[in-house]
């Protein structure tokens, strides 16, 4: 998922705890807990460790489509900004949507704290109640803005509160990736993310995250998400395409796709842009 890059913040959180299009057993589909897993996998984490260091620019500028399609095909469209700068070791993002009228104005505020342990603070600015609601960490697995991404999946996650496992080497898309099984620690990290369970496919020549399967918590249902394109921006590999798709079965429950435009790093950004003030006065 948004901070740093709003897209790489979408992609190493959804896609940290994520699966690729592999066929998985449907009993999966019945996880109602989450098991202990086994110890890490020495060579999963530092795969993982290394999808988190991954350089993914600085003082980021970009634009966004966001289009949110129902069970039934109906389409609907929203026009974002993002902004995102480095404070130190952590990251500040901001993003505005301009457009249609009904969300027109709505923000959204993130600092994405480096340190482990502690939580990312968020805040949703509502502009037709004139309100900044905080989301609160039991508010954080729910859909972000009506789409298939949670509140949880626009930071970077707390690599120490899950468990990697190496499951094989595959190809996707003519690429050799590693298939990483990704389970949290405990029940409270599950229930807060909203994820029991994930499998994600690592690329091993620049490690992007290019496709991840998530187990919705005590949900039959699954979240895939996809990387339609990657383009190398300023010597950073950037996905500017990508897909959310919930599915029950086989039956496909909601969609969201995300193609990224305009995309700008070292820009002068103010410190200032990173506040609630901004979030409610806008730019």
């Amino acid at each position: 998922m948004i901070a740093k890059n709003i897209l790489l913040k979408i992609v190493t959180a959804t896609c940290r705890h994520a699966v690729g299009p592999a066929l998985l057993s449907m009993l999966a589909s019945f996880v109602v807990g989450v098991p202990m897993a086994s110890a890490d996998d020495p060579k999963a984490r530092e795969i993982m460790q290394a999808v988190n260091d991954r350089d993914d620019g600085d003082n980021q500028v970009s634009d966004m489509l966001m289009i949110l399609v129902d069970r039934r095909g109906n389409e609907r469209k929203r026009n974002i900004r993002s902004y995102s700068k480095d404070f130190g070791e952590d990251t500040h993002s901001i993003m505005f949507f301009l457009s249609p009228a009904d969300v027109k104005d709505t923000g959204f505020l993130t600092f994405d704290y480096d340190e482990s342990g502690k939580d990312d603070d968020q805040w949703l600015f509502l502009p037709a109640l004139r309100k900044t609601k905080r989301i609160a960490s039991s508010d954080k697995s729910g859909s972000f803005m009506g789409s298939d991404f949670n509140f949880s999946d626009m930071t970077e996650r707390d690599l120490d509160d899950y468990e990697y496992k190496i499951m094989k080497e595959v190809e996707v898309d003519g690429v050799m990736t590693w298939q990483i099984e990704s389970k949290p620690r405990n029940d409270d990290v599950a229930d807060e993310t909203g994820y029991s369970k994930a499998v994600i496919f690592v690329r091993q020549d620049n490690y992007v995250v290019i496709r991840v399967v998530n187990w919705v918590y005590k949900s039959r249902k699954r979240k895939y998400m996809k990387i339609n394109k990657l383009e190398k921006i300023d010597g950073i590999w950037v996905a500017t395409d990508m897909q959310m798709v919930t599915k029950e079965g086989r039956q496909t429950v909601h969609s969201t796709f995300l193609k990224f435009n305009n995309i700008k790093f070292n820009q002068d950004l103010d410190d200032s842009v990173f506040t609630v003030r901004t979030l409610e006065k806008g730019l």
